[in-house]
C-alpha cells in the first residue's frame, strides 16, 4: 500500500476570491471556540490548551495564525465521498502521519507500519473520518514546532482537541461544498 500524499504546497495564484474560517476562542474553557464562514457561525472545538502563537510538539494548543485548506482525507467506510473543490483521497488502515521530531518525515504522512511516534490516520473514533490538512509547519517543516494540526470531525461535547479545529460531522460537510484550493482556516487571538 502507498502512503498517503504529501500534501500539495499551498496555492499561489487564484481565480476566484479567497474564502477564510475564522476561528476564535470563546467561552470559558481555553477549548470553546466558534468557526465562522461568512455570515455563519458554528461551534468548534481548540486544542486542550487554547490558542498559541508558540506551538510546541505536545503541548495541546492550537496555533494562532492564517492556514491554507490543502486536502482532504476521508473515510469511505464510514460515509461517502465529501463534496468540495479541494482535493480528497480515501484513507486506509496503512495511513499514519509522523510526529517524531528526529524522523526526517516529520509533519508527513507515512506507511504503517511506522516505528518512530507517529498518529494513526484509520482511527477507532470518528475524529478522521473526515480530515482536512492545514499548511501548518509544512513548508518547510521545522521540526518541535507542531505537526499533525488539522481541521478534522469533533468528539460529541466537543471534548478538546491535541491542537487541531474540529466541527461536527454534518458542519464540515457544509463547510466542504464551499472549500477550493487556496482558501484559509485563520486562528485569531483572543
Amino acid at each position: 500500500m502507498l502512503p498517503l500524499a504529501v500534501p500539495t504546497p499551498p496555492a499561489k495564484l487564484r481565480k476566484k476570491t479567497q474564502k477564510t474560517l475564522f476561528v476564535r476562542h470563546t467561552g470559558n474553557d481555553p477549548h470553546e471556540g466558534t468557526l465562522t464562514l461568512g455570515a455563519v457561525t458554528y461551534a468548534c472545538s481548540l486544542g486542550r490548551s487554547g490558542l498559541t502563537h508558540t506551538k510546541q510538539e505536545g503541548d495541546g494548543a492550537t496555533p494562532i495564525g492564517r492556514f491554507e485548506l490543502l486536502n482532504v482525507y476521508y473515510r469511505a467506510d464510514r460515509g461517502s465521498c465529501p463534496v468540495t473543490y479541494l482535493p480528497v483521497s480515501p484513507l486506509s488502515p496503512h495511513d499514519g502521519w509522523c510526529d517524531s521530531q528526529e524522523e526526517t518525515l516529520y509533519n508527513r504522512p507515512v506507511d504503517l507500519p511506522f516505528t518512530p511516534s507517529h498518529e494513526k490516520m484509520w482511527r477507532d473514533d470518528r475524529l478522521y473520518d473526515i480530515v482536512v490538512v492545514l499548511d501548518y509547519n509544512m513548508y518547510p517543516s521545522i521540526k518541535g514546532e507542531g505537526s499533525a494540526i488539522f481541521f478534522h470531525v469533533a468528539r460529541e461535547g466537543f471534548l478538546p482537541t491535541e491542537g487541531c479545529v474540529a466541527v461536527y460531522p454534518e458542519v464540515m460537510h457544509q463547510i466542504l461544498e464551499e472549500m477550493a484550493p487556496g482558501d484559509v482556516l485563520e486562528t485569531c487571538p483572543d
